[in-house]
């Protein structure tokens, strides 16, 4: 058969048409599935191992549903649900897992409680060590609105991975199965959470996911339990009410956490250095981390609490061990592309822990927020120092904002360290220095 010179060029032309065509459409497939896949979080809780403890329910579940809450910062569309089994020593079974918005710390909203599946499948099995991610789930979630996530443990497991300070109450059911139940017939409770990890939503180009991490003062100690009134949850209330829709703030704070050193037993998590990349350069979305560790390195060393020695004089750190650390956790981030935001070091004399505060760990404090304060290595910096110290004895909290430990801030100074920063610092990402208000 002849084929003219017209007649190749046309059939050619239709199929580089036909190819681009079906380029279009593999390219759109492609961008649609990244859309799909394109989330970030809008609540999450450090993984912890757990010591063993016969007596804590939470610890010894066998059959049993255990219902526990989250309160998002950003909504959205889905939701998507993070496990962890990190700190297991054998996979970690689920019988079924449920999502729903919360009535109160046993009953969800009927209409909303949603199943929640793993490539499809109800049960999972996640290995030691590792975390899963669900399926999306259709359910839409205003911001600042409390979930209820049910699991159902069918056996007992080997390695608790848990948050210790949850600042909220999980139910723990009878025997059985009661992931799909309305309200839950608790046997239990605890204040402390199992295997969940973070909530996820559906991101926008937009969106900024701030990264709270660090200490128990991050973590929300002696804040009012229930309330969600840690600084990191009144800052992202502060952003919600001046209309600025365009952020979410997560909290990856472990009580009694250092930044240079495990903690002395395990539900004080691994050192601050150590999780960073888990628990701050990992987090989906992260833009901004701000960092607020430092105070246990300095406060631990021959402190004792009833009895306890919390750590050895030899694990003393100087101010140049702690900048040491801060300068690695910032070239790590801005590797990234993640800018770092700096806190002081609060006051500590007058702890209600035997030793904790000395003059030397004083001059080592002061030290390390005068570089803070001056170096010009954060990308900003919040002065929570001179927010929260006593005018009259500034080496102390203010006793108007300080709680009975006089460590950690009561709710009204959790509060007074969130309006004190900046919200310019966030929006336009100059430096600034947080003032007293």
């Amino acid at each position: 058969m002849k084929i003219s010179r017209r007649t190749f060029f046309s059939s050619q032309s239709m199929t580089l048409a036909r190819a681009a065509a079906a380029a279009l459409l593999v390219l759109n497939t492609y961008s649609a599935t990244c859309q799909h896949r394109d989330w970030i979080a809008t609540w999450t809780a450090s993984p912890e191992a757990a010591d063993p403890d016969p007596d804590d329910a939470l610890l010894n579940l066998n059959d049993q549903t255990v219902r526990e809450r989250a309160r998002v910062s950003v909504g959205g569309r889905q939701v998507r649900i993070v496990l962890s089994n990190e700190y297991g020593s054998a996979p970690l079974m689920l019988g079924r897992v449920s999502v729903g918005i919360a009535r109160n710390k046993a009953a969800v909203v009927s209409r909303s409680l949603r199943g929640v599946t793993f490539d499809g499948k109800d049960k999972i099995s996640i290995a030691a060590g590792a975390t899963a991610t669900s399926d999306p789930v259709d359910l839409r979630v205003e911001s600042d609105t409390e979930l209820v996530v049910s699991l159902y443990i069918p056996e007992p497991v080997i390695g608790v991975t848990w948050h210790s300070l949850a600042m909220k109450q999980a139910a723990i059911s009878k025997h059985g199965d009661h992931t799909r139940d309305t309200i839950v017939e608790t046997n239990k409770t605890s204040d402390s959470s199992v295997f969940l990890k973070q909530v996820l939503v559906p991101s926008h180009p937009r969106l900024k996911v701030i990264v709270a991490f660090g200490d128990s003062i991050v973590d929300g100690d002696k804040s009012t339990p229930e309330e969600d009134n840690g600084w990191p949850h009144d800052l992202f209330k502060r952003l919600l009410a001046s209309g600025d829709m365009h952020y979410s703030v997560v909290n990856e704070g472990i009580a009694g956490n250092r930044l240079l050193k495990d903690g002395p037993f395990a539900s004080l998590g691994a050192s601050g250095l150590s999780r960073f990349q888990r628990d701050a350069l990992d987090v989906p979305g992260v833009t901004d981390i701000v960092l607020l560790e430092g105070t246990n390195d300095i406060g631990f060393p021959e402190a004792k609490l009833h009895d306890l020695l919390l750590a050895p004089a030899k694990d003393a750190p100087t101010a140049e061990d702690i900048i040491r650390a801060y300068r690695q956790i910032i070239a790590e981030s801005h590797a990234r592309g993640i800018r770092v935001i700096g806190c002081t070091i609060m006051p500590t004399e007058g702890a209600a822990i035997a030793n904790y505060h000395t003059d030397t760990k004083e001059h080592t404090r002061q030290a390390i927020n005068d570089w803070i304060r001056t170096s010009r290595a954060f990308d900003a910096v919040i002065d929570f120092d001179a927010v929260m110290r006593d005018p009259e004895q500034p080496i102390r909290l203010n006793p108007r904002f300080a709680s009975d430990d006089h460590l950690h801030p009561n709710a009204m100074g959790y509060q007074k360290m969130a309006d004190a920063i900046d919200l310019s610092l966030l929006r336009r990402g100059g430096r600034s220095i947080a003032a007293d208000r």
